[in-house]
C-alpha cells in the first residue's frame, strides 16, 4: 500500500476518528456553556463526547513545552546577543529596508499578516511567511522542509533574490564595515581567524530564534492543572480529537513534526505549488508540505502556505473537507477555534522589542 495513496490516509484518519472515540471517558457528562454540535451523518462521522475531563491518555500525544534556559557562558550570550541584532538589521538586505522582522514581526507573533510577504523591490514570494516562534523545535524547517535546522533556514532569505536579494559575499562585506559587528562577531566566536562568515550569521539568527519559545495555558494545563482551560475549551478539545486532527497536529508543538499530503481526501483548490516535490524531484511528494505548529494558531493568520484562509474558522472548515472528509458543523467549528485560542501564548517584551544596532546611537 502506497503511504502517499489519498484513499489509505482517508482510511488511516477513519480508524484514527474510531480509535479516539474509545478512549474518551464518558463519565458525568457536563454540558453547561457549550454550544452542541449537530450530529447527523452529513456532518459529523462521531457524536462529540459530552464528558468531564479528556481521558488523559488521549493526552500523551501532546506534551508541554519549557521556555530555555538563559545563556550558560558569556560566549553563548554574546552569540544570543548577535543574533537578535542580526534578526533585526535591514542592512541585511540589497536595498536595506528588510530585516526577518519584517516578514517575521515579533510583536505579531511572528507574523506580517500578509498571504505573502512583500520583498525586494515590492515583489511578492509564492509562499505564507511562517511564524518562527516556536520553530526552532520543529523537525524541518520551511514549508517543503528543505532546511533540517533555524541556523541553516536564517541564510536562505537573505539571499534570495526576491527575499532580501543580498549575496552572502555582500552582506559579509557589509558587517565587516561596521567595527561594532566586528567586535561582536569576535565575541561570539572566540578563536576564528575570520569570524564575521555567512555561517555565523545564520548560527548566531538560530541561536536567538531558539529563545523564541512561548508557553500557554496549553501548557499548564498538560502539565496536570485542570483549571487551567475552561469548560468550553475542554468541549473544543474532544471535538478536535473526535474529528482526528490530532493525526497530524500532534506532539509538543501540536503540528510541526510531519509531512502531509495538502489535499489528502479532497483536492486543494490550487495545486500549482507541488510542495516537497520541487526538493526531492518524487510525484510521492506531490502537494507535501510541513504540518503546521497550531500554537499561537489564533495570532497567525492567513492561513496555510498559500494564505489561501483569511480566518481561523475558515481554515478549521478547509481542513474538514480537504483534509479528513467531513463538513463539520458551524458550532463544530466554533467549538474547535475555541480550544485553539487557548494555545495562545503572551508576548514578553524582552523578546520583541527592537535593540539598538551596531553602529547606531544609543
Amino acid at each position: 500500500m502506497n503511504p502517499h495513496d489519498p484513499l489509505p490516509m482517508r482510511s488511516h484518519s477513519l480508524f484514527a476518528l474510531a480509535f479516539a472515540a474509545t478512549l474518551l471517558d464518558c463519565s458525568t457528562p457536563d454540558t453547561s456553556g457549550v454550544p452542541k454540535a449537530q450530529e447527523t451523518p452529513e456532518t459529523t462521522p462521531l457524536a462529540v463526547a459530552k464528558v468531564t475531563e479528556v481521558n488523559p491518555r488521549l493526552l500523551r500525544r501532546f506534551q508541554s513545552i519549557e521556555t530555555p534556559a538563559p545563556p550558560s557562558s558569556p560566549t553563548a550570550a554574546a552569540k544570543l546577543a548577535l543574533g537578535r541584532q542580526l534578526f533585526f538589521d535591514p542592512r541585511l538586505s540589497m536595498d536595506q529596508d528588510l530585516s526577518c522582522n519584517g516578514c517575521h514581526a515579533l510583536d505579531r507573533y511572528g507574523m506580517d499578516g500578509s498571504a505573502t510577504s512583500k520583498g525586494r523591490s515590492g515583489a511578492h514570494g509564492t509562499r505564507n511567511a511562517p511564524t518562527v516562534f516556536n520553530a526552532a523545535g520543529h523537525f524541518a524547517q520551511f514549508w517543503d522542509g528543505r532546511a533540517q535546522t533555524v541556523e541553516e533556514q536564517a541564510k536562505g532569505p537573505i539571499s534570495n533574490p526576491i527575499e532580501m536579494g543580498l549575496p552572502a559575499d555582500q552582506a559579509v562585506a557589509r558587517l565587516k564595515a561596521v567595527d561594532e559587528y566586528v567586535n561582536e562577531f569576535a565575541k561570539a566566536y572566540p578563536g576564528d581567524a575570520d569570524p564575521v562568515t555567512i555561517d555565523h550569521v545564520g548560527d548566531a539568527i538560530g541561536a536567538f530564534e531558539r529563545t523564541l519559545v512561548l508557553r500557554s495555558r496549553w501548557d499548564v494545563y498538560l502539565e496536570g492543572d485542570r483549571t487551567a482551560l475552561s469548560a468550553a475549551e475542554k468541549e473544543g478539545l474532544r471535538v478536535f480529537l473526535n474529528s482526528g486532527c490530532m493525526v497530524c497536529h500532534t506532539g509538543k508543538y501540536v503540528g510541526g513534526s510531519m509531512f502531509e499530503r495538502l489535499g489528502a481526501v479532497e483536492p486543494w483548490p490550487n495545486s500549482s505549488d507541488v510542495g516537497r516535490m520541487a526538493v526531492t524531484g518524487s510525484p510521492a511528494d506531490r502537494m507535501m508540505f510541513k504540518v503546521p505548529s497550531l500554537r499561537n494558531v489564533e495570532k497567525t493568520a492567513p492561513y496555510f502556505h498559500d494564505g489561501s484562509a483569511k480566518t481561523l474558522d475558515q481554515a478549521v472548515q478547509m481542513m474538514g473537507r480537504h483534509q479528513l472528509g467531513i463538513d463539520l458543523a458551524p458550532e463544530e467549528i466554533q467549538s474547535i477555534v475555541t480550544w485553539l485560542r487557548s494555545l495562545t501564548a503572551d508576548l514578553p517584551h524582552d523578546l520583541t522589542a527592537r535593540p539598538r544596532l551596531p553602529g547606531e546611537k544609543a
